[in-house]
């Protein structure tokens, strides 16, 4: 059995909440750490205007503080910890400034996406945090580790966001070929059954994302939402238009934006901009974002209500891989 840093032990369920950009905010994290499972926000959710006090301070002291108070009220049930995103790309401007925001506030676990960079994982060390890197092959994977980062997240084929194409077996099986270290799985899991396949697969945790948009504490649009419990797995198109990188979206906001979704153009890394001046087609404000497993999200529900559902279908899973197992 490979030992997983505390940070990544004890949870309700092996589950991960990816961090949802615009999305994810602190009711939302603080909803999923109080049910059991790591929550986690993009550093750059926390945005305010120039003059105004730094949100990004104002969201962590709010998240530490009210799971402290929750921990305290309930030691036998505490909370699980949180995570914060770190986009380590050229256009972020601020990343110095989050990275000694995050650092300050002890972060217990960092995720970095969009590049791998040695100081950004010492600081998370220094304050006692363990690192996640996101990646989408083993190529990418060596890189992060020889960089210092302590685990890997495999984001595969069908995965909400920035996704990559490769599928979920061989991706996780080539990474184990050489790493025995903390890795969690991305890419179409909504039910309880395939967060025990990612396990299976050789995965430590499940990454989970697009579910949560279609919770009432996510920071989402409620069209938005109402798409995600009416869409599936063929609603899905994987493009580069949008961001320059290639993600998953959902075709009916595509279509209602007047594009034709089997016609879309591609663009190059060049076009990705996290930048406070950034800026893209009015037509596309409304292209939102959603992995393939959003077949099993029937209803817009407290993100509470959607982990009792993960756990209840993963202890009857497990259950009935025992009864397989032993014949």
């Amino acid at each position: 059995m490979r030992q997983l840093p505390k940070q990544l032990q004890g949870l309700r369920i092996p589950v991960v909440a990816s961090p949802l950009f615009i999305i994810s905010n602190p009711d939302l994290v603080i909803a999923q750490c109080k049910a059991g499972i790591v929550g986690s926000f993009p550093a750059l959710n926390a945005r305010e205007a120039a003059g105004e006090p730094i949100m990004l301070e104002a969201w962590l002291k709010r998240i530490t503080e009210e799971l402290d108070r929750h921990n305290q009220s309930n030691p036998d049930f505490p909370a699980a910890p949180f995570a914060v995103n770190q986009i380590v790309h050229r256009s972020n401007a601020r990343l110095e400034r989050d990275i000694e925001i995050c650092h300050k506030w002890k972060v217990p676990i960092w995720i970095t996406s969009l590049g791998a960079r040695v100081e950004v994982n010492e600081a998370a060390h220094d304050c006692g945090g363990i690192s996640l890197h996101d990646i989408i092959n083993n190529r990418f994977a060596r890189k992060a580790i020889e960089k210092g980062a302590d685990g890997l997240i495999a984001v595969a084929a069908g995965a909400g966001g920035h996704a990559g194409a490769q599928s979920p077996l061989a991706l996780i099986s080539e990474i184990r070929e050489w790493f025995n270290g903390p890795v969690l799985l991305s890419g179409a899991i909504s039910t309880g059954r395939s967060i025990l396949a990612a396990q299976a697969m050789g995965a430590d945790l499940a990454y989970i994302g697009s579910p949560f948009i279609a919770t009432e504490e996510a920071n989402a649009d409620q069209a938005y939402k109402q798409m995600i419990v009416e869409s599936g797995a063929e609603d899905i198109v994987y493009s580069s238009l949008f961001t320059g990188v290639h993600g998953n979206y959902l075709k009916p906001s595509i279509i209602r934006a007047g594009m034709d979704p089997d016609n879309l153009e591609t663009a190059d890394a060049s076009s990705m901009n996290f930048g406070e001046g950034r800026s893209k087609p009015k037509s596309w404000k409304e292209i939102w974002g959603a992995g393939q497993g959003i077949g099993a999200v029937k209803d817009v529900v407290p993100a509470r209500a959607l982990v009792d559902r993960l756990a209840q279908e993963y202890d009857a899973a497990k259950a009935e891989m025992r009864e397989i197992v032993n014949g």
